[in-house]
């Protein structure tokens, strides 16, 4: 054929130049040279030999020098291949049955998605006949109806699945089901888009083309029978799971004709057909996937309903019957109960995000809200917004009315709470963060979107901007949304919500330092002057006084330790308000926060604490006072301590133990040291140093001053000073390195302070000695008998 084509175009066709430097001519066994296929020209071996064209085997060759020229059609110069001098251009080939065993069994996460498929499939065609009946209304027959309907048949194995959609011709289902990642969807729109007159109806799913063989994940053999408005014949696409071929052939049976759309019929593996064939687990799959989806789709369903029928009614023993009564019996209504099969509306919720909000009721959204999440309590708060320029999505986002049973899910950020639907088809519920940060997990809601960057599965959101983006808008209305509740005038709501979710937003204080400004103003605290109603930073800074340039803080495992710890002495007799960090997770999200209102969080439990009005010649001169009584007792302590210096936040206690301004503080090291996992060394490291601050002014301080310069090798001042620093760790919030210890130095100092105080009984030994011996000379010896030794006078074995 080469030959042919080559002589009969020498003569007439143009002429084709190939530069002889494109071609290596003194390797002949590497050489690539231009012939002919059933496709067109292309280079072989056996057509140039040392820059000669041979034509044929044995045909007339011919030079030219500084190129090639072949004469060919036009035609056919079209077709030819082209080579550059960076190689020849190839199609990439596919093997069928390997390219088929990689969607269905490696695409798809889930077997129970092909119902999801299909059913968008299936809206998809309804949709395209809606779209075109409105230029063409004789596209709808006389069948108007557009519909779904799914028919379970456990005996047999099957799923029916059959729409009244636009149907397929025969060269549509060769276009559309035999070529794989073929979208007919995805060309008609394109389609749409291209005729602007028309417009793009943006409510078709269909995008990637392999969603018709997820069909193949639960069945061994798929059948489709067709009708298209367009064609006078029914057609029926047949094909066999592992095949790379497939079956079509004219449908002749009258029963099996359609009068309009398609139906797919799904013969089950002998593994799958129990489950999939079972009414009420279609149903489940079909109101989570598919619950949206703007077709009526009805499911094959098992009714029962309640009918009174007539019986005859037997003589009762004793009962004469009359002669003339024989042929009349007597007959009672009775109730019974009827099983039988019929369809059943399974998508009656309607997507409220759809709707203009302005047209949205509160008990609506309530409604749907609990239909939805199966809750049984109204939501506290909700949002219904649209988003639109670059990124273009519909969202309803709640707030619970109450908190997660599970405690796990609080740091779980795989709630399930958050549903995403694409043009009304459920897509996913398992996100980790990527459209809600973990703090904010508890927030439930939905949102469609119809450009979201999916893998071809549909099952997975990729990482992207657009993704991003939303994420970001997200939370931006969720926190506009927990904002509204914060400033009702009834405060009630927002209680509500923070002893439910008060949690989140700290955690979220420690995760997302973006959005500090927003979570700020949300968070709530117990303080020193308002120990019941919780107060917000705003209040405590409107509270504050005019010298005051920090916000105070305590942190302890209780309110009760907190009221009582000696770190508050002098700032509630200066009338300062300190916060109550009484959650664990309070000290490390405050931590996180550093300033609000330009004013900085500080833990009144660590060391150079300035409560703003000191004044400096008087703490100079009460230093220099004590600085020998100082180093006195840092020398008993030794390694316990960094070092001992003069308080100025004590007013009733003798001393406290604070912490390292850059360690950890009591209440973290307790917390720490409860941690399962918790690393000895990095405990030890962190812990920090510790700092005993004295009360000069405490008679036990003035003491041991004295002490210190009259006698400073006095055990028994060694000893107070080992008791107040033991004393002092358990009143900063501490735990005693050996408790037992400290017991019986307490008990060492009680019996010194106790002893003689009230006269004890072993003050006159000898007269209580006498009084027992007399009154052990004159008591008799009496035996005692436990009770159950007691016997009667007639027990046989006494």
């Amino acid at each position: 054929m080469a030959p042919s084509v080559l002589s009969g175009g020498l003569a007439s066709a143009p002429m084709l130049t190939i530069p002889s430097s494109s071609f290596n001519f003194k390797n002949t066994h590497n050489r690539i040279f231009m012939g002919f296929n059933r496709k067109g020209p292309v280079l072989t071996k056996s057509c140039v030999r040392n820059g000669v064209l041979r034509r044929g085997s044995g045909g007339e060759n011919r030079r030219w020098g500084g190129g090639l020229r072949v004469r060919c059609e036009a035609a056919v110069a079209e077709e030819v291949v082209a080579e550059t001098s960076e190689g020849e251009k190839f199609e990439y080939q596919a093997e069928v049955s390997r390219l088929m065993d990689l969607i269905v069994h490696s695409l798809y996460s889930h077997k129970e998605v092909f119902l999801r498929e299909l059913v968008s499939n299936a809206s998809d065609a309804l949709d395209k006949l809606r779209f075109l009946s409105v230029a063409e209304p004789s596209l709808l027959g006389g069948a108007t109806e557009l519909e779904i309907r799914i028919k379970p048949d456990p005996d047999n194995g099957t799923i029916t699945i059959t729409d009244t959609g636009i149907g397929m011709t025969k060269e549509e289902l060769v276009d559309c089901l035999g070529t794989i990642a073929q979208s007919g969807t995805s060309r008609f729109l394109k389609a749409l888009k291209e005729n602007k007159e028309a417009g793009a109806d943006n409510s078709l799913i269909g995008q990637f083309g392999v969603g018709f063989y997820s069909a193949f994940l639960v069945a061994e053999k798929v059948v489709v029978s067709t009708k298209s408005p367009k064609s006078d014949k029914q057609y029926v696409w047949e094909a066999v799971a592992d095949s790379s071929t497939y079956i079509i052939k004219e449908e002749t049976d009258p029963e099996k004709l359609l009068k309009r759309g398609t139906q797919i019929t799904l013969y089950l593996r002998s593994d799958d057909k129990y489950e999939f064939t079972e009414p009420g687990r279609i149903q489940n799959l079909v109101k989570n996937y598919s619950q949206f989806v703007s077709f009526p789709i009805y499911t094959w369903q098992e009714k029962s309903r309640t009918l009174e029928v007539e019986e005859e009614e037997a003589p009762k023993e004793g009962d004469e019957v009359q002669s003339g009564d024989q042929d009349v019996k007597k007959k009672k209504k009775k109730t019974v109960t009827e099983k039988y099969w019929d369809w059943e509306l399974v998508n009656e919720t309607k997507p409220i995000w759809m709707r203009n909000s302005k047209e949205v009721q509160k008990e609506e959204y309530d409604e749907f809200y609990k239909k939805t999440f199966n809750e049984f309590l109204e939501p506290l708060a909700y949002a219904h917004f649209s988003t639109e320029g670059e990124v273009e999505f519909r969202s309803v986002l709640y707030i619970p009315g109450m908190a997660p049973m599970n405690n796990e899910e609080i740091v779980n950020p795989k709630t399930k709470n958050l549903r995403l639907y694409v043009k009304r088809v459920f897509i996913s519920d398992d996100f980790d963060g990527e459209l809600f940060p973990r703090y904010l997990s508890f927030v439930k809601g939905v949102v469609d979107s119809n450009d979201l960057p999916l893998n071809v599965s549909r099952e997975i959101l990729q990482e992207s901007r657009i993704v991003r983006i939303m994420r970001k808008r997200l939370v931006r209305k969720t926190f506009d949304m927990i904002q509204e509740i914060a400033e009702k005038e009834d405060k009630e709501d927002y209680k509500k919500f923070w002893e439910n979710f008060g949690k989140f937003m700290k955690l979220g204080c420690i995760e997302d330092t973006g959005n500090h400004k927003r979570l700020t103003p949300l968070l709530r605290f117990i303080s020193s002057k308002s120990e019941e109603d919780l107060i917000s930073l705003e209040d405590y800074v409107e509270r504050m006084g005019e010298n005051q340039k920090a916000i105070y803080y305590l942190a302890t495992d209780s309110l009760k330790s907190a009221k009582s710890a000696p770190f508050l002495e002098k700032l509630l007799q200066k009338d300062i308000e300190v916060l109550y960090l009484i959650d664990p997770i309070d000290e490390v999200a405050v931590g996180n926060l550093q300033t609000y209102k330009e004013k900085k969080f500080v833990d009144i439990s660590k060391e150079d604490l300035e409560l703003g009005d000191e004044d400096e010649v008087k703490e100079r001169e009460t230093k220099q006072e004590y600085i020998l009584l100082c180093d006195w007792i840092k020398q008993q302590l030794g390694e316990k301590v960094a070092k001992v210096q003069v308080s100025n936040r004590l007013s009733s206690s003798p001393c406290v133990l604070v912490s390292g301004k850059f360690g950890w503080s009591a209440n973290m090291e307790r917390l720490m040291k409860a941690q399962t996992l918790g690393d000895q060394s990095t405990l030890e490291f962190m812990r920090g140093r510790r700092i005993l601050e004295i009360n000069p002014d405490h008679p036990i301080v003035k003491n041991l001053n004295a002490a210190c310069k009259n006698d400073p090798d006095s055990d028994e001042a060694k000893k107070a000073v080992d008791l107040l620093y033991e004393t002092a760790l358990v009143s900063s919030g501490f735990s005693p390195e050996s408790p037992a210890e400290l017991g019986n130095k307490i008990y060492e100092m009680m019996t010194i302070a106790l002893g003689g105080r009230w006269g004890r009984i072993d003050d006159a030994p000898g007269e209580n000695s006498s009084e027992t011996d007399a009154s052990s000379v004159d008591e008799p010896d009496v035996q005692v008998v436990e009770p159950s030794e007691v016997r009667p006078e007639s027990d046989p074995w006494e």
